[in-house]
């Protein structure tokens, strides 16, 4: 792992954004069980590391998107990421909801935006990337192209990787799955022993138990 996904990870942990329980394992709205539970809202709550995890974005961003031409948020999570990224770097913002509102003008995406434009879309999580694509089609749908995405956390599912390749949309994550077990091991927080069966999760995430205590 890098330092800076090290770093990044560290300040999830810090901020108790991301909780680990291999052994009495968290379900998901999917119904799939898992070891970890992500919820970078947390991180908006702690001002250091809120601007530790905004300059990172704001640098990866800058390397690697040198061009774009505005930020996207993916509602509701991401907004608040975009909104302080796209101040940072002086872009222009717009943000997109799951769906058109049911009422005014019926806006789907919030904000101004002209065709053509290049734009990075900015998530906080990425699992299977399906919802995240979904914002993506939104956005090409209104003539607009996406360079990429940029997003705090994925978990590294394999399915995720086919999804955006599928889709020929780039995507980079401050920090991961891997790199986070790998410092919860350095930390004490799960064993060696544990390492590998959580690595296992991220394998097949939809059959996967937990671990006995």
């Amino acid at each position: 792992m890098s330092s800076n996904e090290k770093a990044v990870a560290e300040k999830l942990l810090q901020s108790n954004a991301i909780k680990l329980n291999p052994t009495q394992p968290f379900t998901w709205a999917s119904g799939w069980k898992s070891p970890i539970y992500c919820d970078n809202r947390r991180v908006l709550s702690f001002p250091f590391i809120r601007d530790f995890v905004k300059s990172e974005m704001c640098n990866v961003i800058f390397q690697q998107f040198p061009d774009a031409d505005l930020l996207a948020g993916v509602a509701t999570a991401g907004i608040p990421w975009g909104a302080m990224a796209a101040d940072q770097l002086k872009l222009p913002y717009i943000y997109v909801r799951p769906k058109p509102k049911e009422h005014g003008l019926g806006n789907q995406i919030e904000g101004y935006f002209e065709a053509g434009q290049k734009v990075v879309v900015i998530e906080d999580l990425i699992s299977t990337g399906k919802s995240s694509l979904q914002v993506v089609d939104v956005i090409k749908a209104a003539g607009m192209e996406v360079m990429g995405m940029v997003s705090i956390f994925t978990y590294g599912f394999s399915v995720a990787t086919q999804n955006f390749e599928k889709a020929g949309v780039p995507y980079v994550s401050l920090t991961n799955y891997g790199a986070l077990i790998e410092l919860a091991v350095e930390k004490g927080i799960v064993s060696p022993d544990q390492q590998e069966i959580l690595m296992e999760w991220r394998k097949e995430p939809s059959t996967w138990t937990g671990m006995k205590s």
